[in-house]
């Protein structure tokens, strides 16, 4: 498991897309740091675990936005 140390504003989703490169992994990560859930903007300087993925989660767009 990674680790990932917030800087100032971060939010789950900003996080998820600097180790992901997708949003898509939200739900991991909170998850992963459960104590931290409520938290919507991040202060600096908290470690949060980053947990390996081996699969991307499916979504089901509309035709107008593939």
């Amino acid at each position: 498991m990674l680790k990932y140390t917030t800087i100032q504003g971060d939010t789950w989703d900003i996080i998820s897309l600097k180790n992901y490169n997708t949003e898509l992994y939200v739900s991991n990560i909170i998850e992963a740091n459960n104590k931290f859930r409520d938290y919507v903007f991040f202060p600096a300087g908290i470690v949060l675990n980053i947990p390996e993925v081996t699969q991307q989660t499916t979504i089901n767009l509309p035709p107008w936005k593939l």
